[in-house]
C-alpha cells in the first residue's frame, strides 16, 4: 500500500499512528509531499480527485481516504480494536470527531497565516477558527477523568489533535488552563505509536 504523507499532516499521522497500533506500518509505503492548497500535486490528484492528504492507495489500485475511512479500513484489515462495536462505539467517534475539529481548524489558520499574504489575511476569521479548538480543550478537560488507560480512535485523535496544538500553538499553553487534560496526555504519550510520529516539517 502507498500512503500520500506529510509529518506535518495530524490526519497523516493518524492513519501511522493507526496503521503501527494494528502491526500494518511495515505494509506501508509512504510517498512524503510538500503540500499547500495553491501547490497541488498531479500525483495525489490523479489518484485523489479532491486533492488532499492522507490517501491510502490499496494494493489493487484503489484509493481511500480521508483519515477517518483510512483508519478503520486499516482496523478491519488488521483486527483492530480501535472502534469498537458495542456502546462505547458512539462516543468514540464523537471524540475523534472532535479532536479533528481542532485539527482541521488549526491547519486552516496555518494556512491562513502561512501561506496567504499578510496584508489578505482575516483576523476575525482566525480567531473564529481558534475559538473553536479553545471550546474543544474545555469540553475535553470536563471529561478528561473518565478517559483513563482507554486507548481507541477517539482517544488517539485527541492525543494527535493535542500534539498539533504543541507543534503549531505553542503560544497556546492549553497546559496551564486544562491540567487534567495535560496529565492524561502526558500519560498516553508514551505509546510507542505516538512515539514514533511525532509531527514534523519535510
Amino acid at each position: 500500500m502507498k500512503l500520500f504523507y506529510n509529518p506535518a499532516s495530524p490526519f497523516v499521522r493518524k492513519v501511522m499512528v493507526t496503521a503501527i497500533e494494528c502491526g500494518l506500518d511495515d505494509k506501508i509505503m509512504v510517498e512524503p509531499l510538500a503540500l499547500t492548497p495553491v501547490s497541488p500535486s498531479e500525483s495525489l490528484n490523479a489518484d485523489n480527485p479532491l486533492g488532499k492528504i492522507p490517501a491510502l492507495v490499496l494494493d489493487n489500485g484503489d484509493t481511500l481516504f480521508d483519515s477517518r475511512v483510512i483508519c478503520e479500513y486499516l482496523n478491519a484489515l488488521g483486527n483492530g480494536t480501535l472502534f469498537p462495536t458495542d456502546h462505547t462505539r458512539w462516543d468514540n467517534l464523537r471524540r475523534q470527531a472532535m479532536a479533528d475539529g481542532i485539527s482541521d481548524a488549526g491547519v486552516v489558520v496555518r494556512y491562513e497565516t502561512f501561506v496567504r499574504p499578510q496584508d489578505k489575511q482575516w483576523d476575525q476569521w482566525i480567531d473564529n477558527q481558534k475559538q473553536k479548538f479553545r471550546r474543544a480543550l474545555a469540553a475535553m478537560e470536563s471529561e478528561a477523568a473518565y478517559y483513563k488507560d482507554t486507548v481507541d480512535i477517539g482517544m488517539l485523535s485527541i492525543a494527535i489533535a493535542l500534539d498539533y496544538l504543541d507543534f503549531r500553538y505553542a503560544d497556546e499553553a492549553w497546559r496551564e488552563q486544562y491540567p487534567v487534560l495535560a496529565d492524561w496526555h502526558t500519560a498516553i504519550s508514551t505509546r510507542d505509536s505516538l512515539q514514533q510520529t511525532r509531527p514534523a516539517d519535510l
